[in-house]
């Protein structure tokens, strides 16, 4: 677009990073309170917010909470530095979500994530799409993508091969030949 990152938050459009880029130095809830006082925040009321933003540590540890922080535990007050893989990726979704986006995009959400941690990814991006964020993904790991799309735009060396829902796409020769070599890959796509 040639505008500034800033420029396009403000319009409603966030991203993700697939190596995290938080405030490592700072509690994880500060990493939120940050965001909570860009423009689009002060407009919209941050994340389920309807008008005036309150008290934006309370708004940002219940945005945390929200993203599956645990409210009562020490993790949201503890040094970003320190926390594993899996809550740094629900940080860069909550970091998103206090600029309340209409986009999202994801890049390699599940990235370095362990399967259970992936489990528990799964059902929130659902759930971010069930309130009306749409989130457009890059992503490898197909399985779990499948799982959360509605639309698949299969890319290869930049050029479009074709565009549908998980299964059509799951089925296309072109799809199976450029990334698995051969259309024999149902055992492939299994554990993919």
């Amino acid at each position: 677009t040639g505008k500034p990152p800033h420029k396009i938050a403000d319009m409603g459009v966030t991203r993700t990073f697939q190596i995290m880029r938080p405030y490592y130095s700072l509690p994880a809830y500060k990493n939120l309170v940050i965001p909570l006082f860009s423009p689009r925040a002060k407009r919209t009321g941050g994340w389920r917010g309807g008008g005036r933003l309150g008290n934006r540590q309370t708004i940002a540890i219940d945005i945390l909470e929200d993203i599956g922080f645990e409210r009562d535990s020490y993790i949201p007050f503890k040094k970003t530095s320190t926390l594993p893989t899996g809550y740094l990726k629900r940080l860069e979704l909550a970091r998103c979500l206090a600029l309340k986006p209409e986009i999202i995009i994801c890049d390699e959400v599940f990235s370095g994530l362990s399967m259970s941690e992936i489990a528990s990814m799964v059902p929130l991006i659902e759930r971010l799409q069930d309130d009306g964020i749409t989130i457009i993904m890059i992503e490898h790991r197909l399985r779990e993508l499948f799982q959360v799309a509605n639309r698949v735009m299969v890319l290869n060396f930049g050029e479009k091969l074709i565009e549908g829902n998980p299964s059509e796409v799951m089925a296309d020769k072109k799809v199976k030949e450029a990334y698995f070599g051969s259309e024999e890959v149902e055992e492939v796509m299994t554990y993919a």
